[in-house]
């Protein structure tokens, strides 16, 4: 079976507000609980009018609270927002209030602009260069008590210390990640839905190089990828048309409010903007919910993907939960009233 899974930006639409969107999110996390999703990660953005989600770690709380089955993760926590000791210790407190349901995915980009990206780490010790191997191995010197004895940070421990990290996935849109997921024997993620880079490539060479660790004896591969499903084509490409708008603004520096389907469908599109249109369209699935099962399904296959995470990025709320309901069906999702439950404690 199929694993599947949801990443959530807490998409903000015109004439609504972000305030809303965050709790539309706790509305699907639940939905996709009672569906049979395997994951729920929230994402980390800043200073973007379209996306509420910029404070997964406290999403996170507030997910797994009101959920029951699903995982719930970070998709992901952008470390060079934070003190890696910052990050050990809320996900360490997230692991003991919910263990076992939680997962610790880490990304190297900060998730918003320079300028912004300055003012989040201002009395951090800020540099030009690309940090974010050395926060990576300071939040594993951290976990493990690595540091030698005569270091400064010998004799710190991060609370609570009895409970162990969750597990750590590394999320990439490049090759870059999937190496170093590799090589320190963690999960790796790679975004399809924006990236550039093949993703076949990636999740190749993160199986390749796989060294298993104490934590994963054998790789673990998502693929992140954009779906939107309805109940015929035509009206899964109506709802698509938000996307395609939403994606020509973003390539010309406009990231508002996600637009309403009529809005995206009047917008006069130049020969350039359609262009934009139909190479990002390769890396969306739309249609029937036949349709886009057999486009995700060849992708897995193609990346040999061992679970699939959605992210539907579109106008209305009650549709997107539409589209995860739809695709839930297609690939037999079993919901959790359909799930052996526990035994109750003696």
């Amino acid at each position: 079976m199929t694993i599947l899974s949801i990443l959530d930006l807490s998409p903000v639409p015109a004439g609504g507000s972000a305030a809303q969107s965050l709790h539309n999110s706790i509305d699907l996390a639940r939905h996709a609980d009672s569906l049979g999703y395997h994951r729920y990660w929230l994402a980390e953005h800043h200073n973007l009018a379209n996306i509420a989600s910029s404070a997964p770690d406290l999403m996170i709380g507030q997910i797994a609270a009101a959920t029951r089955n699903m995982r719930i993760g970070s998709g992901g926590v952008m470390l060079p927002n934070h003190a890696p000791l910052t990050v050990a210790e809320r996900f360490k407190v997230l692991e003991a209030l919910f263990p076992g349901r939680i997962d610790l995915g880490l990304g190297r980009a900060p998730g918003t602009d320079h300028v912004t990206s300055l003012a989040l780490r201002r009395r951090q010790d800020v540099r030009d260069d690309d940090d974010f191997l050395e926060r990576f191995q300071e939040l594993l010197l951290l976990e493990n008590n690595g540091y030698p004895k005569d270091h400064p940070f010998s004799n710190v421990r991060a609370m609570p210390d009895d409970v162990a990290l969750p597990p750590i996935f590394l999320l990439g849109s490049s090759d870059y990640s999937a190496q170093l997921a590799a090589q320190i024997g963690a999960g790796f993620a790679f975004a399809h839905h924006f990236a550039s880079h093949d993703a076949r490539d990636a999740m190749r060479l993160y199986r390749d190089r796989f060294k298993p660790s104490q934590h994963l004896q054998k790789p673990h591969a998502i693929l992140g990828t954009a779906a939107v499903v309805a109940d015929t084509a035509e009206e899964a490409e109506r709802l698509a048309s938000t996307i395609d708008l939403n994606f020509v603004r973003r390539a010309k520096g406009v990231y508002a409010p996600l637009e309403s389907p009529e809005v995206a469908l009047a917008y006069d599109y130049s020969p350039i903007d359609r262009q934009r249109i139909a190479q990002n369209r390769e890396r969306l699935a739309v249609g029937d919910p036949a349709m886009v099962k057999a486009r995700l399904t060849q992708l897995a296959a193609e990346t040999r993907a061992d679970e699939i995470m959605v992210t539907t990025m579109i106008y209305d709320h009650g549709a997107r939960k539409r589209s995860y309901d739809l695709l839930a069906q297609a690939f037999s999702l079993i919901p959790s009233h359909a799930m052996p439950q526990p035994a109750a404690a003696c």
